[in-house]
Parts: structure tokens; C-alpha cells; sequence
């Protein structure tokens, strides 16, 4: 059990931004990321976790309630989900509820695009801090003149010798630091959440970190053509021009320099921890909120429903718990909630979540809760409030991503994919129309009715 007889256990919620499954516990070992990697030797990695939708907002506000995108009706940036769901009682609250002190640092919530929402006031004991600012505001902020930048510049990119401090993950850190200290102090049980910045684009990492690898030796994609027989509604619409080769080199430069920052930051944050003696009273939960393409496919952003897109480092330690462990199972970032709810015991938590619980995967990592994971995406991606036009629906099973594409009001398929994950992990060629696939497709279509059956998609399309 996660309640000792005399204390509550606390948590820390440790989320990041579009980091996809690049570490170096995941089996990628170009990638310099040990304190992460140390994170995942103290508990449980998961090593196929999914996101709810692949963008930031509605997987964020997913994650936060514990129900998909489209009970929530959230499917784009601007939306808030209060505005669907007035009522919903998010995480956070829950543990507000039942006797905690909640509260953040840095993004967990969408940020400034809902500056009237403050995120979301009502789910924290304090106002959040360092929450509110869009990703292209995160220049250097420094004493005196600011370093030249050392790298093209193109694309977001960006060298500069400056401290961690000068950007915002490394602020993050530091009010972390403080907060826990705070709480220590308070001498009371937290739900504590951190929200860093990273990866997420630009990849302004200071110089330090670009400095740990060496650009020739950086593995690039080499299927940055778009899949065979891929419907065109899966892509995007921005491209990759497979001509550009140093510019991907120093795109994926930047990018693992933006992990091993991150990771720095994160270590601060969890050393500190450690330090106030609360490591062996504390969960801690890391998660990213979806992941990203850099020239895979062709493509250079979120919003598909591809691997590489839908799948999610997540790693929770539990004191008490085996220690090292890995797991296939299948989960969903929405699993979160109901985990955490009975992990710490909390009394009234919603009846309507839409997760399932891992706390039988953490005790058992052989065990699975569930036998598909989904990931949707839009089309367009961006709606600014409107209904989607078509939704992809993709889910996951242990052998097979199989995803249909749907018009939103009538639910007519408009165009499916296979990819068959044993001879083509990269997803390179849709397999759909083969005949030896037929019975599987059958198979898979048949779960993902059941899962949207058991979900809000018939509630919610328009009468």
C-alpha cells in the first residue's frame, strides 16, 4: 500500500513537453539523460505508454481529469476545458479533497494561449508560477550583453554560452527547488506539480549541453520518406525535404542537447528531494505529454497518429515498490488518475473516469489492464473551438497500430491504416490492403468500437 500508518505518501508530478521515447533507459543510448535514466532504476518504466491526443492542450487537460479529449469536447490549443466541463473535479482538486496541499511550478496545464483560465485556478492551494508564456518567448535571459548565438539559427535553433537560469526550464527548476523546501516546512502532505518546457522547440539549450555530443555522431532518421500507401489525411502539412541533410543534423543536435538540459533540471529538482529527506515518503511520476517527428515520415511536428507521435515516456516510482522494474503493458496517460487515487487511497474519487488504474502493472509488471491503447488526432489540427471535420482514431495492440479515419458527424471511415510493429517498427508501409492482414484489421476495428462505444463519441457528435 502507498499509506503508511502515520503519514500520506506525496507526489511529484514531473511533466515535460514533447519529449518522445529518445532516453537513454529506453534503450537509446546516444542519448545523455542520467538522471532520468536514474529515475527509472528506482521504479516502474513503462515502455509502451500513449498519449490521448498529440498536442499539447488536450492531452494535458486528458491527463488532468482522467477523460479522453472527446468527453471533454478539447481537441485544439485555445479551448479550456472548463468552459465544456465547468464541474470537473481535475487531479490536483482531488487531492485538495482529501486533505493535501496542491500546487505548480512551470507548465501542467496549457498556458498562454488561456491566460484567462490561469491555468486552472481552482486545481491548486496556491496560484501557479511560471506557467503563463509561450515557448517562442524563452529568450536568454542574462546580466549584460547576450552570447552570440553559435549555431544557424534556422528553424528555432539556438547555441548560446548562457547559465541554465537564462532560459525558462532552468527557472523552473530553481522555484521547484524553493517550493519544496516550503513544503517541507509545512510540514503537511503535497500534491506537488512540475511543468518543464523541454524539448519542446525552439531548441535553445545553453552551449554547455550542445557541447556533449558530437554532430557526427548524432544518429539521423532514414525513413524520412512518408509511408507506403499512407492515406494523405495522416500527414501533416509541413515537409521535410530529405535534400536538407545538415540541417536535420543540426536540428536532432539541438534537440538532444534540449534532452540533456531538461535532464539537469530534473535532477536539480529530484537531488533537492532527496536532500529534504522526503525521496522515501514521495512518488514521483514522469511523463511527456506527447511526442514529436524530426524529419521521420517527412515530417517536422506533433498532430499524427504515427509511433513516434502517440507513444510517451512515463516512469513511476513508488517507495516500497520493486525498484529497476520495466513493463510492456500497454497504458494511457488518462491512467495516471485513477493510479495515483488508489495508490494514496483518495477518498470520492470520480466515478466517471476513463482510465484504468496501474496500480496491478506497478506490483506486477508482467500484468496488462488493458488490451489497446488509443491516440486520436483532428483534421484540420488546429480548430479554434469549431467541431472537428475528421478525427483519426488509432489504438495500439501488442503486435499492431492500426488507426481509422473518421467524418466526425456522420462516423462514416473515410480511410484506414495498418502497421505491423514485428517486421516494421518505423511504420513504413500500410499494410491494410493485404490479404493476410484481413482478419486482424477485423479484429482491431472491432476493439476500437468498443473502446469508442464505451467512450463519449456517440454523445458528442452534433445532433
Amino acid at each position: 500500500m502507498c499509506v503508511r500508518a502515520d503519514e500520506k505518501m506525496n507526489v511529484l508530478f514531473v511533466a515535460v513537453d514533447d519529449l518522445r521515447v529518445e532516453l537513454a533507459c529506453y534503450g537509446q543510448k546516444h542519448v545523455i539523460s542520467p538522471n532520468i535514466d536514474a529515475l527509472a532504476s528506482e521504479g516502474t518504466l513503462f515502455e509502451r505508454a500513449y498519449c490521448q491526443q498529440t498536442v499539447c492542450n488536450p492531452s494535458r487537460a486528458s491527463v488532468m481529469t482522467g477523460l479522453r479529449p472527446d468527453t471533454l469536447r478539447v481537441w485544439d490549443l485555445p479551448t479550456h476545458f472548463r468552459t465544456t466541463h465547468p464541474d470537473v473535479v481535475t487531479m490536483p482538486q482531488l487531492f485538495m479533497k482529501n486533505g493535501y496541499h496542491s500546487q505548480c511550478v512551470g507548465k501542467i496545464f496549457h498556458n498562454w494561449r488561456q491566460d484567462d483560465w490561469k491555468g486552472d485556478e481552482a486545481s491548486w492551494s496556491v496560484p501557479s508560477v511560471l506557467h503563463y508564456n509561450s515557448h517562442a518567448n524563452d529568450k536568454p535571459m542574462v546580466d549584460g550583453e547576450v552570447p552570440p548565438n553559435l549555431a544557424s539559427g534556422r528553424t528555432g535553433l539556438e547555441c548560446r554560452d548562457v547559465p541554465d537560469e537564462a532560459y525558462f526550464d532552468g527557472r523552473v527548476a530553481n522555484a521547484a527547488i524553493e517550493t519544496l523546501r516550503d513544503l517541507k516546512r509545512k510540514d503537511e502532505p503535497f500534491f506537488f506539480a512540475v511543468g518543464f518546457w523541454k524539448p519542446h522547440t525552439p531548441f535553445n539549450a545553453p552551449k554547455k549541453y550542445w557541447d556533449l555530443y558530437n554532430r557526427d555522431e548524432i544518429p539521423i532518421p532514414t525513413h524520412i520518406e512518408i509511408p507506403v500507401g499512407v492515406p494523405e489525411v495522416a500527414l501533416t502539412k509541413d515537409r521535410f525535404d530529405g535534400s536538407q541533410k545538415e540541417l536535420l543534423e543540426e536540428m536532432h543536435h539541438g534537440h538532444l542537447a534540449a534532452i540533456s538540459y531538461l535532464d539537469a533540471q530534473i535532477g536539480k529538482v529530484l537531488d533537492e528531494l532527496e536532500a529534504l529527506e522526503l525521496r522515501e515518503n514521495t512518488i514521483v511520476v514522469f511523463w511527456s505529454d506527447h511526442g514529436l517527428h524530426i524529419g521521420e515520415h517527412g515530417l517536422t511536428r506533433k498532430t499524427t497518429v504515427f509511433e513516434l507521435d502517440a507513444g510517451v515516456p512515463l516512469i513511476i516510482s513508488v517507495p516500497g515498490l520493486k525498484k529497476g522494474q520495466r513493463t510492456r503493458a500497454l497504458a494511457e496517460l488518462m491512467d495516471l488518475y485513477p493510479t495515483l487515487a488508489d495508490l494514496c487511497e483518495l477518498d470520492e474519487t470520480p466515478d466517471d473516469l476513463e482510465g484504468e488504474s496501474l496500480v496491478p502493472v506497478l506490483h506486477d509488471p508482467a500484468s496488462s489492464v488493458r488490451e489497446a491503447a488509443m491516440t486520436q488526432t483532428p483534421r484540420p489540427n488546429y480548430l479554434r473551438g469549431k467541431m472537428p471535420e475528421i478525427m483519426g482514431y488509432s489504438i495500439r495492440s501488442d503486435h499492431f497500430r492500426y488507426t481509422e479515419w473518421r467524418d466526425f458527424e456522420s462516423g462514416e471511415t473515410t480511410a484506414r491504416e495498418l502497421y505491423d510493429h514485428r517486421s516494421d517498427p518505423l511504420e513504413t508501409v500500410n499494410v491494410i490492403s493485404e490479404k493476410k492482414f484481413e482478419g486482424t484489421a477485423s479484429h482491431l476495428a472491432e476493439k476500437l468500437g468498443e473502446i469508442l462505444q464505451g467512450g463519449a463519441l456517440d454523445v458528442q457528435r452534433p445532433k
